[in-house]
């Protein structure tokens, strides 16, 4: 049989002519349609500074209506409380967020398994004062906690730190001191309430507490981050994350004081049931940090010193954002258990503590 062979002229024309992709079945192509979508450049899409100009413009428009709604007295009532307590909580707040980053940080969770005593009954006791020692919030507690679970400590003596560093730190008693000048034994009577709650919740969970309602952490907050670059997200996010939670209680509080009816606030702050259980809930919704939480507290003047004390006892230990970070951290099962006892503990040291002190 003869072979033909190509002459090699046609084989290097074959050689150079474009060669088409091969054609996938099924997927044809549909023109007109982008690579990418999703694209920032999209037509009609609002971005931030466009939503700002807006908005800027908007309140050139009506500054008029604006200006007059302001000047009413309930809204010089309600500017009056929501400034003068943001302004006295800030500092505190600033400076709680510093030297809580800066443990977080630069403390290795190493230092508080070896500090604490080996039994758990007697570690209990030893972690809740410890958490006077260590200035923290609880947006900072929470995974500090989880570390030291990680790193061995056991967990009754790491949730009596969790409870008692936000609650009896040195920023929040300070602030306690200067929220309530003519009363200074509630900053007493907030160290033992809130100390009686964390041992009682350290054991409680020593005795009856199971290891599968506990799910441990599987890493540390900022892990692969240099020290600077944790120190400083830490800070951002507290302060973003707190501040904006100051200003709802501030808010809230300027509301009760200028808006809510006096009989309404009278009628709660004359039941002392009420008034206790009516700060407590309170404390939970509003979810404020607890350096700032003392100047809330004390703008409720219409409430007795032993409901306010809820009020701080409850807050630092159990909230909104607190329930949260407890299920994200040690499992939801865990936070459904743990918050309720929390709350109920909290009630009950409150007023045991301000019958007998306040």
């Amino acid at each position: 049989m003869a072979i033909t062979r190509a002459a090699p002229h046609e084989e290097g024309a074959r050689r150079d002519r474009p060669q088409a992709p091969p054609e996938t079945p099924g997927t044809p192509e549909t023109p007109g349609m982008p690579d990418e979508p999703g694209r920032p450049d999209q037509p009609g899409r609002l971005t931030s500074p466009l939503v700002l100009t807006m908005l800027l413009l908007l309140m050139v428009l009506l500054q008029s209506p604006i200006r007059r709604a302001l000047s009413a007295p309930v809204m010089q009532s309600w500017t009056t409380v929501f400034v003068a307590v943001v302004v006295q909580a800030l500092p505190f707040l600033v400076l709680g967020v510093l030297l809580s980053a800066a443990i977080a940080v630069y403390v290795p969770p190493s230092f508080f398994a070896r500090a604490l005593p080996s039994r758990p009954g007697l570690a209990v006791p030893v972690a809740g004062v410890a958490g006077a020692l260590l200035p923290g919030c609880e947006c900072a507690s929470v995974p500090v906690a989880g570390a030291l679970v990680r790193r061995g400590v056991t967990p009754a003596a790491a949730l009596a730190f969790l409870l008692s560093a936000p609650a009896i730190n040195p920023i929040v008693l300070t602030a306690t001191a200067v929220a309530f000048p003519r009363n200074p034994e509630m900053v007493l009577a907030r160290f033992v309430a809130s100390l009686l709650v964390a041992c009682a919740m350290g054991w409680l969970w020593q005795r009856l507490g199971r290891t599968d309602w506990l799910r441990l952490p599987a890493h540390a907050p900022h892990e692969g981050e240099t020290k600077g670059a944790a120190f400083w997200d830490s800070v951002r996010h507290d302060v973003m994350h707190a501040g904006g939670f100051l200003v709802l209680g501030a808010m809230a509080a300027a509301t009760l004081k200028a808006v809510a009816p006096e009989s309404w606030l009278r009628t709660a702050a004359e039941n002392p049931a009420v008034a206790v259980l009516t700060l407590a809930v309170l404390a939970v919704v509003l979810s404020i940090c607890s350096e700032a939480d003392a100047f809330v507290a004390a703008s409720l003047t219409q409430f007795s010193l032993t409901a306010r004390l809820a009020f701080l006892v409850v807050g630092p230990m159990i909230d909104l954002k607190l329930f949260a970070m407890q299920a994200g951290t040690f499992g939801r099962g865990f936070a459904l258990r743990f918050a309720p006892a929390t709350f109920v503990l909290a009630i009950a040291s409150a007023v045991l503590t301000g019958w007998v002190l306040l």
